[in-house]
C-alpha cells in the first residue's frame, strides 16, 4: 500500500528534502489551461502545496490571492520563511484537505496538483476522496471551479467526481509529460498513448436554474401554447 497519504511520510520527507520540488508539471506546463479558468482577482486555494514553486510562479504571473495548505507542518513553516519577504500576500496554513477550516463559498478556484492521487493511494481511499471533494465543493463559490492535475486516466478518475450532492460540470484536458516532447511521435495505441500525458480535470460548479413559477389555472407560461378549446377545434 502506498504511504503517501500519511502525514508522517511527508513530515519525514520535507525534513530530509527541503528544496523545492514539483510533482508532475511545473506551472509553465499547465499555464495555458489554468489561465483559461483563473482570473487575477480570484481567491485561490492551493491544496497540498508541498514545496512546489507552483504558487510562486502563479504569483509572478499576477495571481496574487493564493492560500496554500498542506498536511505537513514542516513544509508550511519552510514555505512561510521562504516567501514572507517577496510574496507578502501569499498565505500558508497547516490543514487537512478532508477537513477544511474555511467558511463555505470562500474561494473561486481550488487547485490540486497530485493531492487527489495521494489520497487515492491510502487506506479508505474512496471515503477519503469523497470527504475531500465534498469539502472542496463546499468552500467554492457558486460559480467556482476545482482544477485537478493528475496522472490518472479519465476512466480511472471520472467516477470519483460524481456525487448527487455536487452540481458541477466536468471537462478535461491533457498535457504531455515533461519527459515527452510535444513534437515527438506519440504511440497511437490508446493504452500506451495515455501514459504519455498528465490530465487536468476542470470541475465547474453550476448554478441551479430556478424552477419556473407555476401559472394559475387557465393561464400559460411564456412560450407555452394554450391547449385548444372545443371551440378552437371546430
Amino acid at each position: 500500500m502506498c504511504i503517501r497519504d500519511r502525514p508522517e511520510y511527508w513530515e519525514d520527507r520535507y525534513q530530509r528534502e527541503p528544496d523545492p520540488f514539483d510533482w508532475y508539471q511545473k506551472y509553465a506546463g499547465v499555464r495555458d489551461c489554468v489561465t483559461q479558468h483563473v482570473k487575477e482577482n480570484n481567491q485561490i486555494l492551493n491544496i497540498g502545496c508541498g514545496n512546489s514553486r507552483l504558487s510562486e510562479d502563479m504569483y509572478k504571473d499576477g495571481l496574487l490571492k493564493i492560500t496554500n495548505i498542506d498536511i505537513s507542518a514542516t513544509v508550511i513553516k519552510q514555505m512561510q520563511e521562504r516567501y514572507k519577504e517577496d510574496f507578502p500576500l501569499m498565505k500558508f496554513q497547516v490543514m487537512d484537505a478532508k477537513k477544511l477550516d474555511f467558511s463555505s463559498n470562500s474561494f473561486d478556484i481550488a487547485l490540486d496538483k497530485g493531492t487527489l492521487d495521494c489520497v487515492l493511494c491510502g487506506d479508505n481511499s474512496s471515503a477519503n476522496v469523497e470527504a475531500m471533494l465534498g469539502e472542496i465543493y463546499r468552500v467554492l463559490t457558486p460559480t467556482g471551479a476545482y482544477i485537478c492535475i493528475s496522472y490518472g486516466f479519465p476512466s480511472s478518475r471520472e467516477a470519483y467526481f460524481k456525487n448527487s450532492a455536487w452540481n458541477w460540470k466536468l471537462t478535461w484536458e491533457k498535457v504531455a509529460k515533461p519527459t515527452i516532447s510535444p513534437s515527438a511521435g506519440v504511440v497511437k495505441e490508446e493504452g500506451q498513448d495515455q501514459k504519455n500525458f498528465h490530465y487536468i480535470y476542470i470541475l465547474k460548479k453550476q448554478v441551479a436554474a430556478p424552477e419556473a413559477a407555476k401559472a394559475p389555472a387557465g393561464e400559460t407560461q411564456p412560450g407555452e401554447e394554450k391547449a385548444p378549446s372545443e371551440e378552437d377545434k371546430k
